[in-house]
C-alpha cells in the first residue's frame, strides 16, 4: 500500500478558487502545510476547461479577479485565455503552483473522530493515493466537468451534421461556411451567437423563452483613466469597490422594483435591435429580473448581430432532429450543419466526492449549509460555492479568508476541530439558492438547505458577508470545538520481584 502522506490543509481543485485559497493559506496561516489535489493536468478550472469560440467571463474582471491581485489588461470583460493567464500568473507568482498535484481526482474523504482528521483519497494513474489533513476546503467549482448538461431529444441519431456541447468543444473545430443553430438561450449561447459570425454562413439562436440581458463596455472607461494617472493599488481597490456597489444596487433594485428594472432592460435592447424587432417574442422572459442570472453582452456585439442579420433568434420548443436540423413544435423547420447545445451545466457539490463521517454517509441535500461554507454536523470541512448575483470570486475570497481564521483560532486555543451544530429549536426551510434556473432546479435534491436565521442562512450580500465571514466571532454558540483525543496510554509494566544473588 502507498504511503499516506499528511499535510494541515487538503484543498481539492486547482481552478480560480483554489488558487486563490492557496494564497490565502500562504499569507494568512504560513506555517501551515497544504496541498492543491487537481483532477485535470492543468491550472484553471473553467478556464482551461471550455474551449468554444469567444469564451469570455460574463462578470467584469475587477471583481472576478482577486482582492489581492489587481487586473491590469485593458478589457473589463475578459476573453477565457487571458482569465487562465491570469489565474496561472498569481499561481506562479505566489508559488501556489508547487503545492499542485495534477490529475488527481478525488473520490472519497472520510473523517475519524478518533483521530481528529481527514483522510482523502484520490485517484492517480490507475493507483487510490491518500492524504491525510486537519482541515479539507472543497474549491472544486459547482458543476461536474466531465459531462454537462443534455436533454433527451428524439431523432438525435438521425441528423447527419456534427452535434457539440460547448463544454466539449473539438480541437480546431472548423465552422466556416456551416448554417450553425445553437440550443440555448444563456450565458454560453449568447456569447457563441456573435462569436461564431466570423466564418459561420448563418447562426441561429433557438431558445424555449428569453433571457435577460443587459450591454456593457468590454473596456472600462473611467477604470482605465484611473489606473494610468493613480497607485495601481489604490486605482484597482477604488474600481473594484465601484463595481461592487453598483452589482449590490442593481441586484436590490431588481428584487424591489422588478418591473421599472424590466422595462429599462427592454429599452435598452430595442434601441439596439430596432422598434421593429419582436421584443416580446424574443427578448421578454416570463420571470422577474435577477430571478435568474442576468447575461452580459460585452459591447452590445448580440444585439447588433441580431440587427445586421447575423444571428436570428427562434423561440420554439424541439419537436425531433431531422437529418437536416430540427422540427419544431410551431412546425418550423431549421436546417443546420452544426448543432450546439449549449444547455447547461449539470450541478454537484463538493466535487463529486464521498464524504464520509464516523462511517456515515455526507448526504450534502438533507444538511444545512453554515454561513454558506460548512455543512451541519461535518467537521473541519469547508466548501467555495459563490455569489448568484455578483461575481464568484468575492465570496471565494471571502470563504477562504474565514477557514484561516477559524484555522488560526483552532490553533490558538489548542483545539482539533470545529463543527457546526443545529439546536434542536423548529426551523423553517428554504432552499440553497433562490434561483429559479434549470440548472439549479435539476440539482435542488443535491444542494444544502438553508433557514431563515443567521448563521443557517444563504446571504447573497458581499457587504453581509464581510462583516460575518471576516470580521464576525468564531464562537458563536453554534460551531461546536473539540480538542484532540488524548493518545492512548501505554499498558502497564508487569511488578517484577527483586532479583538477589
Amino acid at each position: 500500500m502507498a504511503q499516506t502522506e499528511h499535510f494541515d490543509v487538503v484543498i481539492v481543485g486547482a481552478g480560480l478558487s483554489g488558487v486563490g485559497a492557496g494564497v490565502h493559506l500562504g499569507k494568512r496561516c504560513p506555517e501551515k502545510s497544504y496541498v492543491i489535489l487537481e483532477n485535470r493536468e492543468a491550472i484553471g478550472g473553467t478556464w482551461d476547461l471550455f474551449r468554444y469560440p469567444g469564451i469570455r467571463s460574463d462578470s467584469d474582471m475587477f471583481t472576478l479577479g482577486y482582492a489581492f491581485k489587481p487586473w491590469t489588461e485593458q478589457k473589463a470583460i475578459a476573453d477565457g485565455p487571458s482569465i487562465w493567464n491570469y489565474v496561472n500568473e498569481t499561481a506562479r507568482e505566489y508559488g501556489v503552483d508547487r503545492h499542485i498535484r495534477f490529475k488527481h481526482k478525488v473520490t472519497r474523504a472520510y473523517w475519524s473522530s478518533d483521530q481528529a482528521r481527514w483522510t482523502v483519497e484520490a485517484e492517480h494513474d490507475g493507483a487510490v493515493k491518500r492524504f491525510t489533513a486537519n482541515f479539507v476546503l472543497m474549491a472544486a467549482g459547482y458543476y461536474n466537468y466531465e459531462q454537462g448538461y443534455l436533454p433527451d431529444w428524439e431523432g438525435t441519431e438521425s441528423f447527419k451534421g456534427e452535434i457539440i456541447h460547448p463544454q466539449h468543444w473539438p480541437e480546431e473545430f472548423d465552422y466556416a461556411g456551416k448554417r450553425v443553430v445553437i440550443i440555448g438561450s444563456g450565458a454560453t449561447a449568447v456569447t457563441l451567437a456573435p462569436a461564431m459570425t466570423d466564418k459561420a454562413a448563418h447562426v441561429t439562436m433557438l431558445q424555449r423563452s428569453p433571457t435577460y440581458m443587459i450591454s456593457m463596455p468590454a473596456e472600462d472607461a473611467a477604470a482605465n483613466w484611473a489606473r494610468r494617472h493613480l497607485p495601481q493599488g489604490f486605482a484597482y481597490d477604488l474600481t473594484r469597490l465601484r463595481k461592487i456597489l453598483f452589482q449590490q444596487f442593481f441586484f436590490r433594485l431588481a428584487r424591489s422594483r422588478p418591473e421599472k428594472v424590466k422595462q429599462r432592460l427592454l429599452e435598452l435592447i430595442r434601441e439596439q435591435v430596432g422598434p421593429d424587432y419582436d421584443m416580446e417574442t424574443h427578448f421578454t422572459p416570463r420571470y422577474n429580473p435577477w430571478e435568474q442570472r442576468l447575461c452580459l453582452v460585452p459591447d452590445n456585439d448580440m444585439f447588433e448581430a441580431v440587427r445586421d442579420g447575423k444571428v436570428s433568434i427562434a423561440t420554439d420548443t424541439i419537436e425531433r432532429f431531422t437529418e437536416s436540423g430540427l422540427k419544431l413544435a410551431s412546425g418550423q423547420e431549421l436546417e443546420a450543419d452544426v448543432i450546439v447545445t449549449a444547455t447547461g451545466l449539470n450541478l454537484r457539490m463538493l466535487g463529486g466526492t464521498e464524504v464520509i463521517v464516523d462511517g456515515e454517509k455526507v448526504e450534502t441535500g438533507e444538511r444545512y449549509t453554515y454561513k454558506g461554507a460548512m455543512l451541519s454536523d461535518v467537521p473541519n470541512l469547508a466548501f467555495v460555492f459563490g455569489y448568484t448575483n455578483a461575481s464568484w470570486t468575492l465570496r471565494a475570497d471571502l470563504i477562504s479568508q474565514y477557514v484561516c481564521r477559524l484555522i488560526n483560532y483552532l490553533d490558538e486555543y489548542d483545539l482539533a476541530s470545529a463543527t457546526p451544530r443545529l439546536s434542536g429549536e423548529p426551523l423553517e426551510e428554504r432552499p440553497f439558492a433562490d434561483f429559479s434556473s434549470g440548472y439549479f432546479q435539476r440539482a435542488a435534491h443535491l444542494l444544502p438547505k438553508q433557514t431563515t436565521k443567521a448563521p443557517w442562512k444563504q446571504n447573497q450580500s458581499y457587504a453581509h458577508d464581510i462583516m460575518d465571514l471576516r470580521y464576525g466571532a468564531i464562537e458563536d454558540g453554534v460551531l461546536e470545538f473539540k480538542r484532540a483525543p488524548a493518545p492512548p496510554r501505554a499498558p502497564a509494566k508487569e511488578a517484577r520481584e527483586p532479583v538477589t544473588a
